[in-house]
């Protein structure tokens, strides 16, 4: 069987230019189709795209069906289902417009890469996230260690990130300059910083108490005066590597200089404290769950939200709410089952009061149309 087909590679070429140049697609989504068109090839015997036929896409859905997660062991997700198929669909709408490719190929027969509906409900269907309590967070963070620049940087990056919700990928990019401890804010510059959908916004640090600011402060204090580091450094530099006594390598302090190229070592170490704290993996991202949910237990009006909201990088109230905004099971039903006797002060909420409240976050700049 064949393992490569030089045609299929050059049409996939001008389509990843399409969607990086046309369709303003990042490299991971472009990954992701890759992936997808490459899991249809294998399938389907690297046949020409030019001799596809529905008959292909049908008998592909079957044999994704069958597969199994390489990590899990498990069969396959309907959401990793839904988005091969979704993108295999977008492929070949896209390739029965190109030259050479029109009169052999049919609009119609991409939707046959369509998924059942209800198998799309189940893809898509919106389950509870599990994150961390601001308190299991405090509490990972006091049982960091500290006995050397490794440690100290470890657990100042768990402090930061709680601190101001950034992503991994930021994180990983960040230098000292960067960084206002004068303001309590930090600039997350699109020109130097990885944020996502490259979006320029500053945050400013959130109030989460405990000991997160001051480990942060002096976390830049000891890379600006111990180390004697400048605004070009990293902020959370990567692991040097050298010989050890024993002649191994091994880590020996921090690399000056340059970020970390990835954000696998920021996970590593989320998962390394966490777990050493007894407390299940929770990654750097759900920190950010963790914050919405303080965020509307001491948000008293509607824009006060509105600055907890833009604070995450969110232009619209709305995405802080339907993406990470979801009420734990078990907070759910405690005000549920509170309802009874919070309906009995119902009659006293002032009707006007509730109007003006809704005219307010409807007249709030970024509610209006448009996403983040």
């Amino acid at each position: 069987m064949a393992k490569h087909n030089a045609a299929n590679a050059r049409i996939k070429r001008e389509y990843f230019i399409y969607l990086k140049e046309a369709q303003r697609r990042d490299e991971g989504s472009i990954d992701a189709v890759a992936k997808a068109l490459a899991r249809f090839e294998e399938a389907n015997g690297h046949k020409d795209f030019k001799t596809f036929h529905r008959a292909q896409a049908v008998a592909f859905k079957h044999k994704l069906d069958q597969q199994k997660a390489v990590r899990t062991g498990k069969p396959l997700s309907r959401a990793t289902v839904n988005s091969t198929l979704s993108a295999l669909r977008a492929f070949f709408v896209w390739l029965a417009g190109q030259p050479g490719y029109k009169s052999r190929l049919s609009y119609a027969d991409a939707d046959y890469f369509n998924l059942a509906e209800k198998d799309v409900r189940i893809a898509k269907a919106a389950r509870h996230k599990a994150f961390p309590t601001l308190e299991q967070v405090h509490h990972v963070i006091a049982v960091m260690p500290t006995g050397t620049a490794i440690d100290l940087r470890n657990r100042a990056l768990v402090a930061f990130a709680l601190l101001t919700g950034a992503r991994d990928g930021a994180l990983a990019s960040f230098r000292l300059k960067h960084v206002d401890l004068v303001q309590g804010r930090v600039d997350q510059d699109a020109r130097d910083v990885k944020t996502k959908a490259s979006k320029t916004f500053a945050t400013w640090f959130f109030p989460v108490g405990g000991d997160a600011l001051q480990i942060v402060k002096d976390w830049c204090e000891y890379l600006r005066a111990a180390l004697l580091w400048g605004d070009d450094d990293p902020l959370f530099p990567p692991t040097q590597i050298g010989l050890g006594e024993n002649g191994g390598f091994v880590p020996i302090g921090l690399r000056r200089g340059e970020c970390w190229q990835g954000a696998g070592p920021i996970r590593d170490i989320f998962r390394n404290a966490f777990t050493a704290a007894g407390l299940p993996y929770f990654n750097p991202h759900s920190l950010r769950d963790t914050l919405v949910q303080l965020g509307e237990q001491v948000c008293t009006t509607p824009e006060q939200f509105k600055a907890w909201s833009q604070n995450l990088g969110h232009e619209r109230v709305m995405t802080t709410l339907t993406s990470y905004g979801t009420v734990a099971p078990h907070r759910q039903a405690e005000l549920i089952r509170g309802m009874s006797a919070a309906s009995k002060l119902a009659a006293t909420v002032d009707p006007a009061l509730v109007a003006q409240v809704v005219a307010v976050m409807q007249n709030l700049p970024g509610n209006g149309p448009g996403g983040s």
